[in-house]
């Protein structure tokens, strides 16, 4: 096989920004009412101070109103539990985000369970993990929203597909199974355990690499014209890489997302549609 085509998801990103800032539009002149989006940031990593700063770009350039917040590194569980349940009470704020990670003291469970489901646009509260694995109406994790929509723009069909995603978290792993499951794909979910990864991700149609491992799949792990999509991100000494070799595994997949520029951008587009559905369920 030749070169996989590359999955552009800077393109689709600034694409489905560009839908969203005229449906915010419609949805105020309907209703009367701003969207607000409210990022708690508690502390001072460089990463999140970074991440956070471009989402609060990217939502006001979509009409979206920035409420931040932002709190010392040693604040206190009181201190950060009473600012989500003022956010969770105000009426403006339709969205919460609590940046991850949180310094060490803080719960950060407890704390992401204290913001309401309908506003939960990570969808990370034990709620919307409820509503999802029941398939009940609620917010869903950005990054695997994110994967759906590249597949899906991809043209790449689900039904009856074989996936395996490779990674259990909650943040990812386990809730991307959930809307493939949905989507009508059959499942496996592996991780950096599993005995003979290659073995089974190589007999998938497509392979979802969010286990956190730089490099963890090569090209052994993939079957000739498979689609690969590659959600982590590492920083190493010679630049940012991902969970796939990419090198060795373009030669021989079908579709590839790059890092950056695949799965990266698409979880702040779906951060900000999060913050749409959350006024449209509030309303």
């Amino acid at each position: 096989m030749g070169t996989s085509h590359i999955v552009d998801g800077k393109g689709l990103a600034a694409r489905l920004r560009e839908e969203l800032r005229s449906e915010v539009e419609q949805f105020k002149r309907a209703t009367g009412r701003s969207i607000g989006l409210s990022t708690v940031l508690v502390g001072d990593d460089p990463a999140s101070e970074v991440y956070v700063g471009s989402k609060r770009r990217l939502s006001q350039q979509a009409g979206i109103d920035d409420h931040h917040r932002r709190l010392p590194a040693d604040a206190t569980q009181e201190h950060v539990a009473g600012v989500l349940d003022e956010l969770a009470a105000d009426p403006a704020v339709a969205g919460i985000l609590l940046q991850l990670p949180l310094p060490s003291h803080l719960d950060a469970k407890a704390l992401i369970d204290r913001i309401p489901w309908e506003k939960d646009v990570d969808g990370l509260t034990t709620t919307s993990a409820g509503r999802l694995a029941r398939n009940l109406d609620g917010l869903r994790p950005c990054t695997p929203l994110g994967v759906i929509s590249l597949l899906e723009a991809e043209g790449v069909r689900l039904q009856g597909i074989s996936a395996v995603v490779v990674g259990r978290s909650d943040l990812v792993g386990n809730p991307l199974s959930r809307l493939l499951l949905q989507k009508d794909a059959t499942v496996t979910l592996a991780h950096s355990k599993t005995e003979n990864l290659a073995e089974v991700t190589s007999r998938a149609a497509l392979v979802i690499a969010a286990a956190g491992i730089p490099g963890l799949l090569g090209k052994q792990h993939i079957s000739p014209g498979a689609v690969v999509i590659d959600v982590g991100i590492h920083r190493t000494a010679t630049g940012l890489v991902g969970d796939v070799d990419f090198d060795a595994v373009s030669t021989v997949a079908s579709k590839i997302t790059p890092v950056p520029g695949g799965v990266g951008p698409m979880t702040i587009a779906e951060l900000l549609r999060n913050t749409l559905r959350a006024a449209q369920l509030q309303n």
